[in-house]
């Protein structure tokens, strides 16, 4: 598990680093427990602090997840819009991409994607942590947006909106039951991504697009 990727991993606290800590400690419980699964205390003692120090940055726990959610929309926002790389070469082969984006941060950064949408946390008591999901949201809409220029004359053109939560939902499904690194062993006769890749065909072949484009695209990532 290499969510620590995005930071770096400490030995314990240390002086001027109580924040840092904290949110360590915290990645690795939520890996470990889920973001439900452990108490403000523990993530004290986890970081190696008295039980009171934790609230020299955090009000209570759920405010150390909705910081731990915020990071990790920001996170995915950056590897979303990198795959993205503003629909270059084509919007297919750069569509393609971002599903595999998708999917590679659920696998790779499980605890993070634990504490963005299985934290339970309310939106509205969090407006940073909105902003940063609705951030991230943005690069899917913006791909649905080139997705429907693509759409013949005579097909009818589904809202950006509609198209990019539809597709959404058919990426964290599939991310959350089979690309995750903490998901169950269940063999299926296909990547998560190739599942990812058909699932999409499907939808825009029954919306009428020319999925002829899609399939010339660069073939699903192995990983």
């Amino acid at each position: 598990m290499n969510w620590h990727k995005y930071g770096r991993r400490g030995s314990g606290y240390h002086h001027g680093n109580l924040k840092e800590a904290l949110v360590e400690a915290a990645l690795e419980l939520i890996a470990q427990k889920g973001p439900a699964g452990f108490t403000f205390a523990e993530a004290a003692r986890s970081a190696g602090v008295s039980p009171a120090a934790p609230y020299r940055h955090f009000r209570d726990r759920d405010e150390l997840l909705a910081s731990i959610a915020q990071q990790g929309f920001e996170h995915f926002e950056a590897a979303l819009t990198a795959a993205w790389d503003d629909g270059h070469p084509d919007t297919p082969a750069a569509f393609q991409r971002v599903g595999n984006a998708y999917l590679a941060f659920a696998r790779e950064h499980p605890a993070y994607y634990s504490a963005m949408f299985e934290s339970g946390l309310p939106l509205e008591n969090n407006p940073a942590l909105l902003v940063a999901s609705e951030r991230a949201f943005a690069i899917l809409r913006a791909a649905a947006e080139r997705l429907i220029a693509m759409a013949p004359p005579n097909v009818p053109r589904p809202p950006a909106l509609m198209m990019a939560l539809h597709i959404w939902s058919l990426s964290h499904g599939i991310a959350s039951l089979f690309g995750r690194g903490d998901a169950a062993g269940r063999r299926l006769p296909m990547t998560p991504e190739e599942l990812l890749e058909a699932g999409v065909l499907i939808y825009l072949k029954g919306l009428g697009f020319p999925t002829d484009q899609f399939t010339s695209a660069q073939p699903a990532s192995k990983k």
